[in-house]
């Protein structure tokens, strides 16, 4: 492994997803944390948006002691700020900053973006202002304590994760040019949005320009911020070669170092704690499934789900659902039942009163209920892409129907009424998870399902599933514990194949084939740990401090 040679004193790191759980980056910072706290004890500063106001923040304690002489000074410059410990494994020091004072400021500030860098914030709309208010506010954090804890000879670096954090990347780049500034971005805004309106993104990506379809989708300011910030930062990163690919095109900036998103494995059950939540898990899934359907499950039946955000063609739901529709035709499996769930947040309503009542009653049934494809009621039943999808195919869950598919569209947080289990409690029970996705610059949910020893599909545009073909040296089987499925812009239907050919294997497999497949998930989860990735890092911060003190040279 590399030794660089330039080593951070202090580490700055800004995100909206600090103490703030909604979204994968959430999961990137809070899962390295703990690495980063072994090797920089306390030297290491989240700054997240204060988003709760007088309500308590549950992934955050506040600790009035800390820091409470630079607190004092910084109440003074009109921060406002609370301080405290993000409460995760290795608890670092995270500061919650209130962004809304700094609205009023508004135009000054993009006035002074656009002198200084050129960002366009004219046709900003929607989450912008938020998000550039808050950036502000965070680079503000990073100069008050600056100024008044360290010295100009102190090594800093300063990571900004996504456009929603560039403005107070560019602001210290220009007011504290001491500090090492690195810009990650976890998916291009301008890609993401291509792949999100249906427009092909991979076969024309040589010829998309980047400012062009910014104009053409109404993305200019998010386009503008992150492209700027990718040019200024003194190391630009990403998450994956895909996404690497894209950010040369679309952002005409080629990274420095790829970041790739690992994570710890101590919130992963073993020995017969594992088998009883994987039994538990497995018997409640079996359950819901009867209590909708009137038809009957035992441990013979295959569980498969798909899970992440509702991004219906990006996360691959839709070719989820033509692969288990094809599944059901397929006579190979004749004799075999296959459960297979969505767990995809949608506009969700309430659970299921009559679904409720059922499962209170802990017995079996044999009738369905009306409508037992779905465990929640949504606001908008109507307008719905999955359940649009299964009635147009028409899958209705019959009772002689060997494939069942179930769309849960709530948060697992535990209490959502109906499966009432936490997400890394439930998805142990699969026997095999499914992320067939279009675009996905990394993919934390199939990096989740191995380490729970459940194999699991992917494709080679996710930017798990080339590292896992790169860590194979070949595209994965299903023996390696990972299936990478070759995906383009144009190949849906073989990708449903592919999905519905692997779960008819993983059917017929024997109970020793089928160990195999999860041992071998389990150990290539082991390499994808942070102690395994974080030397990328300690890269990006050689590289941002390296320019730092070239800088501090030239200012004397």
């Amino acid at each position: 492994m590399t030794k660089y040679s330039r080593i951070p004193e202090f580490i700055f790191e800004s995100s909206w997803e600090v103490c703030n759980k909604v979204g994968g980056i959430y999961t990137v910072l809070s899962t390295r944390a703990k690495t980063l706290q072994e090797t920089h004890k306390d030297k290491v500063l989240f700054i997240g948006p204060d988003c709760w106001g007088d309500s308590p923040c549950p992934y955050f304690k506040e600790d009035k002691k800390l820091l409470a002489d630079w607190r004092e000074k910084a109440n003074d410059e009109g921060l406002q700020l609370k301080i405290g410990r993000w409460t995760i494994p290795g608890e670092p020091i995270a500061v919650l900053v209130d962004f809304k004072p700094y609205f009023v400021k508004k135009n000054e500030i993009y006035t002074w973006l656009w002198e200084n860098f050129q960002v366009d914030s004219l046709h900003a709309y929607g989450d912008y202002d938020e998000a550039s208010m808050f950036s502000y506010a965070a680079a503000l954090v990073v100069e008050s304590f600056y100024n008044y804890c360290l010295d100009d000879d102190s090594r800093c670096v300063y990571q900004a994760n996504e456009w929603m954090t560039g403005l107070g990347a560019l602001y210290i780049h220009k007011k504290l040019p001491q500090i090492g500034t690195i810009f990650t971005t976890h998916a291009t805004s301008i890609g993401r949005s291509i792949a999100g309106n249906n427009k092909p993104l991979y076969d024309y990506l040589f010829a998309y320009n980047g400012d062009q379809m910014a104009e053409e989708l109404n993305m200019q300011s998010k386009h503008s911020i992150e492209k700027q910030t990718a040019h200024y930062a003194d190391c630009f990163t990403t998450v994956s070669e895909i996404t690497a690919r894209e950010c040369k095109e679309l952002l005409d900036k080629e990274v420095d170092v790829v970041l790739p998103n690992g994570f710890e494995d101590d919130f992963v059950p073993s020995g017969p704690t594992f088998t009883r939540k994987r039994n538990a898990a497995r018997k409640r899934l079996m359950q819901v499934a009867n209590a909708l359907t009137g038809d009957t499950f035992d441990n013979n039946t295959v569980i498969v789900s798909t899970s992440g955000r509702y991004e219906f063609r990006n996360k691959g739901v839709d070719v989820f659902i033509e692969s288990m529709n094809r599944l059901l035709r397929d006579e190979r499996i004749a004799d075999k039942k296959i459960l297979a769930y969505i767990e995809v947040p949608g506009w969700v309503g309430q659970p299921r009163q009559d679904l409720q009542e059922r499962l209170s009653q802990n017995k079996e049934y044999d009738t369905p209920l009306e409508c037992p494809m779905v465990t929640h009621w949504l606001h908008n039943m109507s307008h719905d892409n999955v359940l649009g999808m299964l009635k147009y195919l028409n899958m209705l869950n019959t009772k002689a129907d060997r494939v069942k598919l179930i769309f849960l569209p709530c948060y697992l947080t535990g209490n959502d009424g109906i499966i009432n289990l936490k997400y890394y409690d439930l998805i142990l029970g699969n026997d095999l998870c499914i992320y067939p996705s279009y675009y996905e610059p990394w993919g934390y949910t199939p990096l989740e399902a191995v380490a729970f020893k459940v194999p699991c599909i992917t494709t080679d545009l996710a930017g798990f599933g080339l590292w896992a073909n790169s860590t194979f040296k070949h595209n994965g089987e299903l023996e390696d514990g990972v299936k990478v499925i070759h995906r383009t812009d144009y190949n849906y239907s073989e990708v449903a194949d592919y999905i519905k050919d692997t779960v008819a294997k993983y059917a017929l497999m024997t109970d020793t084939d089928r160990k195999k497949c999860r041992a071998a998930a389990e150990k290539l989860s082991k390499k994808a740990l942070w102690k395994e990735f974080i030397n990328y890092y300690h890269k990006a911060y050689d590289i941002a401090l390296t320019k730092a003190e070239a800088r501090r040279k030239v200012m004397g």
